[in-house]
Order: structure tokens, then sequence, then C-alpha cells
């Protein structure tokens, strides 16, 4: 499990190394979702037949994982009146059966230009009109604005505890109301098997894959006047999320 300790930059330093480490890995992830990355997670967030047992896998516990948010957002009622941050929308997979619930405005955004522009040709494919649902390549920590339900789905598997918690803060400084996150959950066993994996590298392994403690999530949610209302626990093999939503106290 990475460590949760953050180091202090000198203030005549112009980066810390923790910052330094921090960019390189942002392009390292930027890097493998515009090239091999992409076309990997193009054919899992699709029905395409070209995928292998594992991907298979991880495209059903996805596809759970996007359900259960859907459903939560129609149990809540007047989407149409409602504006939403989709952060890290990957192909679209949440933002598109979004707006064909009625969202009333959805800002979409995604690390890699090539996964937004996906998402975007997927939509227009879908004859969702661009005034209401918007793609645009960005980083999560230059997100701006304020919308009434901010949403981050199976991204913070890239981010180390500390700085998840970080972001958390930062994405419920985004959300009026609503704020709703997945991330790997850590536990004994996935931890076992997660340094199982890393004696075996492969084409497959070109990210860090990172799980987190909740209790951590839900501190700096609560730091930021966030409660959590709903929980849930998706998985299927070779995918295990935490969903959690949260609404402002």
């Amino acid at each position: 499990m990475p460590s949760s300790d953050v180091l202090t930059p000198s203030d005549s330093a112009p980066a810390s190394a923790l910052e330094t480490a921090k960019a390189a890995e942002k392009d390292e992830v930027k890097g493998y979702f515009e090239t091999t990355g992409f076309d990997r997670w193009n054919r899992i967030y699709s029905d395409s037949p070209e995928v292998n047992r594992v991907q298979r896998n991880i495209r059903i516990g996805h596809q759970k994982t996007v359900d259960n948010v859907l459903a939560w957002l129609g149990e809540q009622g007047n989407l149409g009146n409602r504006s939403f941050c989709d952060a890290g929308c990957g192909v679209g997979s949440l933002s598109l059966p979004l707006a064909q619930l009625g969202a009333g405005s959805i800002a979409a955004s995604d690390l890699s230009e090539a996964m937004a522009s996906e998402a975007a040709r997927r939509a227009a494919e879908a004859g969702i009109p661009g005034e209401r649902l918007s793609f645009t390549a960005s980083d999560l920590e230059s997100l701006q604005g304020r919308y009434d339900t901010v949403i981050c789905l199976d991204v913070f598997i890239h981010y180390p505890q500390a700085a998840a918690e970080e972001m958390v803060r930062h994405l419920a400084g985004l959300a009026e109301q609503h704020l709703i996150v997945s991330f790997a959950p850590y536990t004994p066993l996935l931890a076992l098997l997660k340094g199982i994996g890393q004696l075996f590298p492969g084409p497959s392994k070109t990210t860090r894959a990172y799980t987190l403690r909740e209790a951590g999530i839900v501190a700096a949610a609560a730091a930021c006047g966030f409660r959590p209302v709903r929980r849930s626990l998706n998985k299927a093999p070779f995918y295990f999320s935490r969903l959690i939503a949260f609404e402002r106290d």
C-alpha cells in the first residue's frame, strides 16, 4: 500500500521531488491512454468481441458501477434541472446514457485527447446535442467551475492514497450538492493479489494501479462538508470497485 506521507517542498526549490514524481506519473498515464491503452480500453468499453476473458470481466464490472450511478441519479429525479461534471469520462460510458436520461448539461473531460475525441464521436453518433454534452481533454487537477453533481468513476486507480484524498477535496470544491466517486478498495487480499501480479510483468501492466483505504476517502469528503449516503461494492473477476455517493451536509 502506498504511503500517505506528504513531502513538504522547500521554499527555495522550484518543485519538490513529490511534484516531479507526480508529473512524471501523469505523463506516463497520459501517454499510455493516447496509444496502447486507448486501443485496449476503447475495446473494453464497447460491445467489441475482440476482448479476452479478463477484459470482458472488467467490462462487466465497470458497467455495474455505471448502472448503479444511473439508478441512484434516476431515483433523485429532476435531472433536467441539474448540471454534471464527469471527471475522467473515458469514452463516455457514463456521460452518454446520462445525457439520454435527460441530464440538463454535462461537462465531461479526460486526460487522454484520444479518449475524449472518441467519446465526442460516440455522442454525435447517438445524436446527443453538443450544447448538452461537451467533451474536453484535461487532467483532474485543472478542472474548474461549479456543478450540481461531480462524478469520478474508476480514475483513482492512478492515484496513491494522499493524492487521491487531495483530489477528492478538489472535486468536492466543484460540487454544489452531490459527489460520487469510485475506487479500488484496499483489502489484504487485493494487496496480496497485486503483489503477486507485480512478479509477472507483462505488456498490459504499463501503469501503476493503486488500491485506497476507504476511511481516507470518506474523511477527505467530510473535510469539505460531504457525508456518504450510498455505498456499493461492484466486483467481477479482476475488477473491484467501491462506489460512494456523498451529499453536502
